[in-house]
């Protein structure tokens, strides 16, 4: 597929644009604060259900800030076939913990995960040209409704961080923790209102530093174990034993691998449409294939499946940074803190409700841009409206009832439990159905497009002359002049309108 992206110099490009190095790093260390607690997450999930100790937990955390610094920059700076060269942070999917989890309490252990995502990771890897091929059934109509979902599906998980990030602990829902994070939205609110585009722009990396701070003088924040642990240490490959690849296991991750195929593929358009650029065949392959080698590498090292933050998405949406090499920052500040644990503790102080705060503007930004683009979506006529509805609310089900799927089958429920996939499965297969086959459909107007446009009789229109207009209510012909209405001392029949039969907007 040729696009004009590939003709255009690689300068043009608004993710091309160098702040400085001043610059890239504030941005990129607004990014990592941004996903750390979602990178940590499913290395301290798995470890714990792994029975790992401390140490070896943290070994494995380390390993993925590591991994992810790594994916980062490949995928931002780019390599011949790898990286789609946006701004996307890579780090642990978080679409394969439940899986993880599963081959481990099963018995088979980290060295069958391993070797589960390696073999999987490979597969992906081999079917990507399949994925970079259907670009073009992703108009507006899909990703708006893909990247609406997104902002929508985050939302949760801004609500828990509000809350304290910990159902089981005693403060969890607590009026502290929703005071520090309305404390800590309402210094992004303030800051973004100040006038000054650095301050602007950094409004989030600030207000939760100072939501940290103020956590701090009300005794929320421990630093006293920041010291605590090595400062430097570097992954040990093969550190948890050599990878064991097991059938049963490999076909459970490839459902997993295939999901996250899918939300890569909406992350990178939809950060292609937030940044308003183009987003081709090849440009998609590129980003695809960089996630599955680092996918199939990770396991190396003692991590697992990488793939883009949604969240990182809403970060360009909300401040406007559109720079690849913010984001390649962020990738050497995760490989800085993957190699010295003493910088990842102290980002750890950063309380989760401060989290919780600022979530609740970035992820809202992703769904406002989603909105945004679907506004550029035709919906005279056709049934592009019942396509993004059902998409949307297809989307919502796994968040508004989380044990929707419990009861279908395991591959199933694997792949739609995610409202991301869930959402850009149905509106690719939806816009093809009624787009793309035309057979079955229908030359009048659909019931679900009905009231969405203003509709006027013919009959009004045969009683205006050429050059009519109206203005505050009032009807002027051509040359200016007012023409009274029916029922009025003057009336003009050549522009006589019935007042009985107004025009109206259905």
């Amino acid at each position: 597929m040729t696009t004009k992206s590939s003709a255009r110099p690689s300068q043009a490009r608004p993710e091309d644009e160098n702040l400085g190095v001043g610059a890239n790093i504030a941005y990129g260390f607004q990014h990592v604060l941004t996903m750390y607690g979602g990178i940590i997450a499913v290395p301290l999930i798995v470890g714990q259900a792994a029975g790992l100790g401390s140490a070896e937990i943290g070994m494995l955390i380390a390993a993925s800030l590591f991994i992810g610094g790594i994916a980062t920059l490949l995928q931002t700076m780019g390599l011949p076939f790898f990286g789609c060269q946006l701004p996307l942070v890579q780090g642990v999917s978080f679409a394969s913990v439940a899986t993880i989890v599963a081959i481990v309490t099963s018995g088979g252990g980290l060295p069958s995960v391993f070797g589960a995502v390696i073999a999987a990771s490979v597969i992906g890897f081999l079917i990507t040209p399949i994925f970079s091929k259907i670009i073009k059934f992703f108009p507006p109509l899909v990703t708006g409704a893909v990247i609406t979902t997104i902002g929508l599906t985050l939302m949760p998980v801004a609500a828990r961080w509000a809350m304290g990030g910990n159902s089981r602990a005693e403060d969890f829902g607590s009026m502290t923790n929703i005071g520090l994070a309305a404390m800590t939205l309402a210094m992004v609110l303030v800051l973004s209102k100040l006038g000054n585009a650095a301050i602007s722009r950094l409004s989030i990396l600030l207000a939760m530093v100072f939501g940290t701070l103020g956590a701090w003088a009300m005794g929320l924040v421990d630093f006293s174990r920041v010291l605590d642990g090595p400062v430097f240490a570097f992954p040990t490959p093969f550190h948890f034993g050599a990878p064991v690849f097991e059938v049963a296991a490999i076909i459970s991750m490839l459902i997993v691998v295939l999901v996250i195929l899918v939300e890569t593929s909406a992350d990178i358009l939809a950060v292609g449409d937030i940044i308003d650029t183009k987003v081709d065949s090849r440009r998609l392959g590129d980003g695809l294939r960089a996630d599955m080698i680092s996918s199939a590498v990770a396991p190396l090292f003692g991590s697992f499946t990488q793939s883009a933050f949604a969240q990182n998405v809403g970060l360009v949406a909300v401040t406007g940074v559109k720079s690849r090499y913010v984001v390649a920052f962020a990738g050497l500040i995760l490989m800085t803190l993957g190699l010295m644990p003493i910088m990842g503790r102290v980002i750890a102080t950063v309380p989760t409700s401060v989290l919780g705060g600022a979530g609740i503007v970035l992820f809202g930004t992703v769904a406002a841009s989603g909105i945004r683009t679907l506004a550029k979506v035709n919906y005279h006529n056709n049934m592009n409206l019942i396509i993004v509805a059902t998409s949307i609310g297809f989307g919502m089900l796994p968040i508004a009832a989380p044990s929707f799927y419990h009861h279908f089958p395991d591959w199933f429920a694997t792949i739609f439990h995610s409202g991301i996939s869930s959402t850009a499965i149905m509106a690719i297969l939806l816009n093809l159905l009624f787009n793309h086959v035309k057979v079955g459909n229908s030359d009048k107007q659909s019931v679900f497009s009905a009231g969405t446009e203003r509709t006027i009789r013919q009959e009004d229109i045969s009683c205006l002359s050429e050059g009519d207009y109206f203005t505050d209510g009032k009807l002027f012909d051509a040359d200016g002049n007012e023409v009274t209405i029916e029922g009025s001392k003057k009336t003009r029949s050549s522009a006589r309108i019935d007042t009985n039969k107004p025009l109206t907007d259905h």
